[in-house]
């Protein structure tokens, strides 16, 4: 049976697609954005995240692993040796540790999913996000398939940074992809994510001509993403394809730090403010005058 390493499922999601939805969010990914909000899904290996406010200094952690250690007031952690088993979890009373990276089958995913049926109306759904998704095309092509049995829609969320055969797995049960879009400069896209961008518009590009529906989601970050240029660049290249729905403006947003800090990797985000309203409605009224359908997040 397929498995994959999962971070959290999110219910009542409304921004994950049309409609209300269920967001499965699957773990590795193929870029290192540096304002990444989900860096807990990165690697694909488990990781254990620690947060110092929720603990209590118990113990009990300690006891079913010599990784931990307990002294002079504090709790001592050696990450770098943690097998990832979980067990440590487990005995924590007050949840101050989180293992992320289990493992789920396709029938354990689709039974949990399943279970929001009754809220997702007729425009509702089921959503896979990450990290990126399609680093396991065939358990999300096989969730996919169980999902459009029961006539649920169905959205992938992607950075598109994969082979074009995880596009081509996905494809047959796959309602509309959401697909993230960094910026259109290969070499500025190289400092921001540690990749460059020609894979990903390659397959962007060849996805329009499939004749599934698109959204385009840009997170908009001051002073990295947000100049004129880059955002006429984008415009040009979108204008040209096909079946992209609309184009949705995401405001940036640091809350993100406190993961970072929990799971022990280095904290990558801008230090700057979030874009004003009328930086964003600048941004939507470039895109919009080459007659793409923009979502301002900031106002809708």
């Amino acid at each position: 049976m397929k498995t994959a390493p999962y971070i959290d499922i999110k219910r009542f999601a409304v921004h994950d697609g049309p409609g209300i939805r269920t967001t499965l969010f699957l773990k590795g990914c193929s870029l290192r954005c540096i304002w990444c909000h989900n860096p807990e899904s990165r690697e694909l290996r488990p990781e254990l995240a620690f947060r110092e406010m929720k603990c209590a200094l118990c113990g009990e952690c300690a006891k079913v692993c010599h990784y931990h250690v307990i002294e002079t007031g504090k709790h001592l952690f050696k990450r770098e040796e943690s097998q990832g088993c979980g067990r440590c979890e487990q005995a924590c009373l007050f949840g101050a540790l989180e293992l992320y990276g289990k493992q789920i089958s396709v029938e354990e995913a689709a039974s949990v999913l399943l279970e929001d049926r009754n809220f997702y109306g007729d425009d509702g759904g089921i959503t896979i996000s990450g990290g990126e998704p399609l680093m396991h095309s065939k358990f999300c092509s096989e969730l996919f398939a169980r999902i459009k049995e029961e006539g649920i829609h169905t959205a992938c969320d992607t950075c598109g940074n994969v082979p074009w055969s995880a596009f081509e797995e996905v494809l047959p049960n796959c309602d509309v992809f959401l697909y993230d879009f960094k910026c259109a400069n290969t070499e500025l896209h190289k400092r921001l994510t540690g990749s460059g961008n020609e894979l990903i518009l390659e397959n962007l590009e060849r996805l329009s001509h499939t004749g599934k529906a698109i959204e385009i989601r840009m997170v908009m970050v001051p002073q990295h993403n947000m100049d004129m240029e880059n955002i006429r660049n984008a415009a040009t290249f979108l204008m040209r394809l096909d079946n992209i729905t609309a184009v949705r403006l995401l405001a940036y947003h640091s809350m993100a730090r406190s993961k970072f800090k929990a799971i022990g990797h280095k904290d990558t985000m801008p230090d700057v403010p979030p874009p004003t309203e009328q930086e964003m409605e600048q941004v939507e009224r470039v895109l919009a005058s080459y007659g793409l359908n923009v979502i301002n997040t900031l106002r809708n």
